[in-house]
This record gives C-alpha cells, sequence and structure tokens, in this order.
C-alpha cells in the first residue's frame, strides 16, 4: 500500500493525499493544520482516492487521533466511522477549532465486518443518547402535568370547603366539619364522572 490510497478535506483547505505518519504498512495519520481565518474546521471530509480499491473484506475506519493524558505515552483515539466499499467516501464531525493548533486524523484498513459493527454500535449510541433525551423530556412533562392536576384538585376542595369553616374551641380555631369533606366528595366524583377533562381546563 505505498500509493496514496485517501484523500482528506478540512474546510477551506486544500486535499491532503500524503500521510504524516505511517505507523504500520496499513494505518495513517494525517495532520490537518489549523484553518487559515477563524473559523474553525468542524468538519472533515475522508475519501477514497479515483481507482483505488482496498483488499477484499477490509473497510477503511476513520479516527480522530489527539494526545495521550498526564502520564499516558500512547495518543488516545476516537473512533469517527468508516468508509469502503459502496460508500467511497464520508463527512465526520470533530468539532476543533484554530485556537487547538489543528488535529490529527488516523485511518487504519481493517476487516469490513469489525468496521461495520463498530459503526453500528456508534449509530445505535446515537440513537441511544436521543431516545434517553426524549424520555427525561417525556418525564419532565408528565411530572409537571400531574403536579399541575394535583394543584387544581386541591384548589377546588378548598373553594368548596371554605364556605363551611367555622370557629371552634377556647381558642377559636378555624374547623371544617367532616360532613363538608363528604360532601365536596360526592360531588367532585360525580363531576368526575359526567365531565372527565374539568380538570384539564383552567377555569
Amino acid at each position: 500500500m505505498s500509493q496514496p490510497l485517501f484523500g482528506l478535506v478540512a474546510a477551506g483547505q486544500p486535499v491532503i493525499v500524503t500521510p504524516t505518519e505511517t505507523p504500520t504498512p496499513t494505518s495513517f495519520l494525517f495532520a490537518i493544520p489549523p484553518p487559515p481565518s477563524s473559523k474553525s474546521s468542524s468538519h472533515i471530509v475522508v475519501f477514497l482516492l479515483p481507482g483505488v480499491a482496498l483488499p477484499e473484506g477490509t473497510a477503511a475506519a476513520i479516527y480522530l487521533v489527539t494526545p495521550g493524558g498526564p502520564g499516558q505515552a500512547e495518543p488516545n483515539s476516537k473512533f469517527l466511522g468508516g468508509i469502503g466499499p459502496g460508500k467511497e467516501s464520508a463527512i465526520f464531525k470533530v468539532g476543533v477549532g484554530d485556537d487547538q493548533g489543528g488535529i490529527v486524523i488516523g485511518v487504519s484498513v481493517e476487516p469490513g465486518e469489525s468496521v461495520a459493527e463498530r459503526m453500528a454500535e456508534l449509530c445505535a449510541g446515537k440513537y441511544n443518547a436521543q431516545a434517553a433525551l426524549a424520555l427525561t423530556n417525556t418525564a419532565n412533562t408528565q411530572q409537571q402535568s400531574t403536579l399541575v392536576l394535583a394543584q387544581r384538585i386541591i384548589r377546588n376542595a378548598f373553594n368548596f370547603l371554605a364556605s363551611y369553616s367555622g370557629l371552634a374551641g377556647p381558642n377559636e380555631t378555624e374547623v371544617v366539619p367532616l360532613r363538608a369533606f363528604e360532601e365536596w366528595w360526592k360531588k367532585f366524583e360525580g363531576r368526575i364522572r359526567s365531565d372527565p377533562g374539568f380538570l384539564e381546563r383552567d377555569d
């Protein structure tokens, strides 16, 4: 694989076809310099060069390579996706600005089945994150609806029972007779049966 296999394009920059490093015969590192303007190179296009065909049963895995943290000799690699037969190019979001000194993209020729599995996991992870957010929003909406419903029931009871309140005892404590609550419940239950949606209306 001595001939150039891949091309990379960052926004506003020329095509790069020569790897900065070739750690192994099947893996390549491409250093993408900072963008010439203040705009961020948040998307990178990676593609197979014209006339290039990968070995049968393989695909190219694309990685965002970042320096290792303190005490880490090896860089970190984040799998972004893949290209190969039937999908000779793809756009990847890397979200790196010009104040971070450019980025490094790794391209590795690997078994096609392995690349496909990780792409499926990546898509599933994005779907699960979106589903979790949707569930959270739904739960918050339901919780808010329950609170509003409870407040309306309490308000309905208070408005009804207020007319039955009176003072009792030497300290003139304000009380409501139990029969008033029973009367409210009968009326409330009857209205629920005849007009189930009345609590959903703020009237």
